[in-house]
């Protein structure tokens, strides 16, 4: 019996040490440790999510500043560049003002000359034509014979659309050396039609002041001296009444002047003046 008692004893002391003692981590005063897990864990969770944000940041954090500092320069560029398309459209609606309340310029007046051929040539006998006027001097190197070919060139392109007829026009600024028969033999090279003009120095002046025609040459200039003559580079188109229309500078070309020939035709004869408009050159022809 006390053998049995001994064995039951030991194997009662044998089955409490292999029986898990009970947690006091899962009831009472563990409560506190098994809260502190998922504490542990979000605090993991938390450490990762912030490693992933810094990682985000720093991804992100140098592209929103480039982006932030180009949108700022593009934004300062488009202001200046609306800000200057904005003065110069108002810089045009002035120029516009100006215009309309003051009309054109007054170009053309009376003048007497001489043609090519020595006969007397005035501002009357421009009335019945469009006339294109451009103010030189034959011994001109280069400037002049180019724009007297652009005119050419305008005047035959017109020529083949219009049934009106351009009177091409030169004006000499050199009256101590283009003589008549030196203005007849320059002007045929550039158009059959074209008329030239020549006369004595205070003759030449006021038809330059009437058409509002810079021109300069050497004090007491001789028909027999080298020297150039300083004066205005461009042409006047000039309605039939004798009034002017546009000016056409070194820059413009023989098409574009033709295209704006053409329009003022077509906005005379839509506006019903169109009463002198293809009638015969009453010179030149």
């Amino acid at each position: 019996m006390t053998a049995l008692r001994s064995s039951t004893r030991a194997l009662s002391l044998l089955a409490k040490r292999a029986t898990p003692i009970p947690s006091r981590s899962l009831a009472g005063p563990s409560t506190g440790l098994a809260r502190s897990q998922p504490v542990f864990q979000r605090g993991y969770a938390g450490g990762a999510d912030d490693g992933g944000r810094a990682r985000d940041k720093a991804a992100v954090g140098p592209f929103t500043w480039k982006a932030a500092s180009v949108f700022l320069v593009t934004g300062v560029g488009l202001y200046f560049y609306f800000e200057s398309e904005k003065a110069k459209v108002q810089a045009r609606r002035r120029e516009e003002s100006a215009t309309k309340s003051i009309g054109k310029p007054q170009i053309g007046g009376p003048f007497l000359l001489t043609n090519q051929d020595n006969q007397p040539f005035t501002e009357k006998d421009l009335l019945g034509n469009w006339t294109l006027i451009y103010f030189g001097f034959t011994h001109c190197p280069d400037i002049c014979p180019e724009e007297l070919d652009k005119m050419g060139e305008a005047v035959e392109k017109v020529d083949g659309e219009r049934k009106e007829r351009i009177l091409p026009l030169f004006v000499s600024v050199d009256p101590a050396r283009d003589t008549v028969g030196q203005v007849k033999k320059y002007v045929a090279d550039f158009h059959p039609r074209m008329v030239g003009l020549t006369g004595d120095f205070d003759s030449v002046k006021r038809a330059c002041k009437s058409y509002r025609v810079y021109f300069s040459t050497p004090p007491d200039a001789k028909a027999t001296d080298d020297y150039l003559v300083d004066h205005s580079i461009f042409f006047y188109l000039m309605d039939p009444l004798g009034q002017f229309v546009d000016a056409f500078g070194k820059n413009t070309t023989s098409d574009e002047v033709a295209g704006k020939v053409k329009q003022a035709m077509e906005k005379w004869e839509a506006a019903g003046g169109n009463a002198m408009a293809g009638v015969p050159l009453q010179v030149g022809r």
